[in-house]
């Protein structure tokens, strides 16, 4: 099939186009050209998708089989797609288990759950699907949508439970330094890497049945952060102490990229992926987290992007040392924190 990725060098896009090339596809991607390098096989159309005369322009001159959009994240969006992909056999949804929300009425959460976002982002993304679907049924627009949930990868590098996107904390590790978790790390989480999730994206397309449909994606395993720090400190070759600290206090402190740990990362998540798996048995994940963190943190190596605990995160020393000596938190002094800068994490890098 001739198939557009709309982005395609992103955390899960870019395995995405791997996989397709290696499947004999014919892909193509739209984007700016910007964010990474795509293969030598693939054929860049460079725009800018959020200027929806000429992307819809320049995708209606092609003629695809398929499209799969990335980086679609409103409804004006999802809008627009709609009319730059009309005549494709079929389109994939890139969306976000975000949709949900964080308060969950059932465990393990599929499907049937409520749409109730907390944020901006979620709500987006929600209004995004209901536009795609409603043109499905009124007017056949051939629709999947796809909701991830965590996905992990060499592209976005190895996230923590507290401060997500501080990488410094694997040197910590290696230097053997306690790190801190989000009360005692209790909180159940699934992680799929960007491999596994590709078995997805490629396994539906094509199949007239996932036609209108929506699934959640992930995988059957379910661990606490603790059990994640574990086997991260098991790859990386060093045990340290973990120490809770009670989330109310976190918050207080004020540590940097504490949002997802905020919104997700502190609470217990479990989704099901029954449905997938029971339409696309192509999906089969197979990289498990021992062997996923081991080829993340050897990517970060090699392009350098672990930061200097000594440097970094001073912080986490001081709260530990606070709690340890029984001080209160609340008097430790604010020059000892990190301060705040641009947040870098965003939800929609990792769902």
């Amino acid at each position: 099939m001739k198939i557009c990725v709309v982005g395609g060098t992103g955390n899960i896009s870019s395995s995405i186009v791997n996989l397709l090339l290696k499947q004999n596809h014919e892909v193509v991607c739209f984007n700016r050209g910007t964010r990474g390098t795509l293969p030598r096989n693939v054929r860049l159309i460079k725009g800018d998708r959020s200027d929806s005369e000429n992307f819809e322009k320049k995708i209606q001159l092609e003629n695809f089989d398929a499209a799969i959009d990335m980086i679609c994240f409103n409804a004006h969006q999802a809008k627009s797609s709609i009319k730059a992909f009309n005549g494709v056999k079929h389109f994939i949804m890139c969306s976000s288990v975000a949709t949900y929300g964080n308060e969950y009425i059932s465990f393990p959460t599929n499907e049937n759950h409520p749409i109730r976002p907390y944020d901006y982002y979620g709500h987006n993304k929600a209004e995004a699907d209901s536009v795609f679907m409603e043109e499905h049924e009124k007017n056949g627009f051939p629709v999947t949508i796809v909701k991830p949930s965590t996905v992990y990868g060499p592209k976005l590098g190895l996230f923590r439970q507290v401060a997500s996107t501080d990488f410094s904390w694997i040197d910590r590790v290696r230097k053997g330094k306690p790190i801190i978790l989000c009360d005692e790390g209790n909180a159940k989480h699934q992680f799929i890497h960007a491999d596994d999730a590709a078995l997805a994206f490629s396994g539906i397309l094509g199949k007239k049945h996932c036609v209108g449909q929506d699934y959640i994606l992930t995988t059957k395993e379910v661990i606490t952060w603790k059990e994640y720090h574990i086997t991260a400190m098991k790859v990386i070759g060093r045990e340290v102490e973990l120490v809770g600290i009670p989330f109310s206090d976190l918050e207080k402190l004020r540590i940097p990229s504490f949002d997802l740990c905020r919104n997700i990362f502190s609470r217990n998540s479990h989704y099901s992926c029954e449905k997938l798996m029971g339409d696309v048995p192509e999906f089969q994940p197979k990289i498990s987290l021992e062997l996923g963190i081991q080829q993340v943190i050897d990517s970060m190596d090699q392009k350098k992007e672990i930061p200097n605990s000594d440097e970094k995160n001073y912080w986490e020393d001081q709260i530990i040392k606070a709690q340890k000596t029984g001080k209160p938190l609340k008097k430790v002094k604010k020059s000892f924190f990190f301060k705040i800068g641009k947040i870098l994490s965003k939800i929609r890098k990792i769902r």
